[in-house]
């Protein structure tokens, strides 16, 4: 790797660096905190961009800068103050590209928000923030003129990711079917419910919008009266189903186990942190929600903890080769943790229905 100096030289808005630190958030990309000399300048924040997980890196950026223009023309026409702290910007290189390639990586430099921090605790008054703002981030991007990329293709098309199950059930790689066989016929039998979205969306009554597709608390910046600045970690922003941004949050922050909790008596569904979530939600993004994306909100509640167990039982079934683990058996552990969070989620659909009407 080159030295990071010479990197940063290729940014040439970046002044006279004091000196660079890693920062501890985010584990697909390598973070660095660049301070300036000058205290009247910026400061930055230094990117390795992880190409494994993100290959086409042109369309990554182009992504972000289209998504990043737009926020801040719309801030601007509302005539917002300070808004180099509710949208991120990132510098050109010498090129005039949002990142630098140095032979072996590529890097991105975008300006430090100062006086933010990021929280990770779950809370009804953070989640209805969250539920907030991530449906204010869908709705100033509801009417972005170009076409977006998809920086991880299929990532959350639940067809694609039953192939994927399928086919670990064929191959049988590790030999673990038959141990596992009956968690299989449960998934298979509702299928077909499951992959809803996609065939509401190829019967032309379902949008795909621009989404996050990562929304977790930690991805988005706080000011110090607790007040939300912006949404951060852009790389996932693409186009999907609103049911991303709504579905995806909840699978984490409505679950009152672990991930890979082992006593499913613990693993509920929060009914307490999806009110707050899906007041906030409704209340920024039903500007351009239709009918049928708000009736199935309460189904993006039990797709991605349904999802997310048929990624874990696939792993398991081809030998634990994808998602690192600490244990044996650790994937069967967060299948079943996860398929029994979509139960309980599945079981409150009546509760959400009937919460989300009393909003409309």
């Amino acid at each position: 790797m080159k030295d990071l100096n010479q990197i940063i030289k290729q940014f040439p808005e970046v002044g006279e660096v004091q000196e660079t630190k890693p920062l501890t958030s985010g584990w697909i990309n390598q973070t660095y905190l660049v301070k300036t000399v000058n205290p009247e300048e910026c400061d930055y924040v230094l990117q390795r961009i992880n190409h494994q997980v993100f290959p086409d890196i042109e369309m990554l950026q182009h992504n972000i800068e289209v998504v990043t223009n737009h926020i801040r023309q719309k801030l601007e026409a509302q005539q917002e103050q300070d808004i180099d702290r509710k949208v991120l910007r990132f510098l050109a290189a010498t090129d005039g590209k949002t990142y630098y390639y140095d032979g072996e990586s590529y890097w991105r430099v975008s300006v430090f928000i100062p006086r933010s921090e990021t929280l990770e605790a779950v809370t009804p008054e953070s989640s209805y923030l969250v539920g907030l703002k991530f449906g204010e981030f869908q709705a100033m991007l509801a009417d972005v003129p170009q076409q977006l990329g998809e920086t991880i293709v299929d990532f959350h098309n639940m067809e694609f990711r039953m192939k994927q199950l399928r086919e670990a059930v064929a191959a049988n790689a590790s030999g673990r079917l038959s141990e596992v066989q009956d968690i299989v016929d449960a998934i298979e039998k509702d299928a077909d419910e499951m992959c809803c979205a996609e065939l509401l969306y190829r019967e032309g009554k379902l949008p795909k919008r621009i989404c996050h597709c990562d929304t977790k608390v930690s991805n988005m910046l706080f000011d110090e009266n607790g007040e939300v600045l912006c949404v951060i970690d852009l790389d996932t922003t693409m186009p999907s189903f609103v049911f991303s941004d709504f579905g995806d949050f909840l699978r984490s922050a409505a679950n009152t186990g672990k991930e890979d909790e082992q006593d499913l008596n613990n693993v509920r569904f929060n009914m307490e942190i999806f009110k707050p979530f899906a007041k906030g939600y409704i209340q920024s993004a039903r500007t351009f929600l239709t009918p049928i994306e708000i009736e199935h909100l309460p189904y993006a509640a039990t797709l991605f903890p349904y999802m997310q167990a048929v990624r874990f039982l696939a792993d398991y079934i081809n030998g634990d080769t994808y998602y690192r683990t600490t244990y044996d058996g650790q994937n069967l552990v967060r299948t079943k943790a996860q398929y029994k969070l979509y139960q309980e989620a599945k079981a409150a659909i009546p509760e959400m229905k009937a919460y989300i009407n009393s909003l409309l």
